[in-house]
């Protein structure tokens, strides 16, 4: 069976059985301290976003600025 076929499949579960899956799959997953491989990429485009915050330090936020930012627009 493909992809997209288990895929139509479960989508056809009820939501509690969906969830179930899903908690099977994440505890299946393999627990590593080890970062995973960059692609080159997504190397060459972080190095490029590096070379640019240093050169331009005044152009970025602080984090907890961006945080606070992000909370009021989405405050209900």
């Amino acid at each position: 069976m493909d992809m997209q076929a288990v895929l139509s499949e479960v989508r056809n579960w009820t939501v509690e059985d969906r969830i179930r899956l899903i908690e099977e799959l994440w505890d299946g997953l393999p627990e590593t301290d080890e970062p995973g491989e960059l692609s080159d990429d997504l190397r060459a485009f972080l190095d490029r976003r590096i070379v640019d915050a240093d050169a331009n330090p005044d152009a970025s936020s602080p984090l907890e600025d961006v945080w606070s930012r992000v909370a009021s627009r989405y405050e209900r």
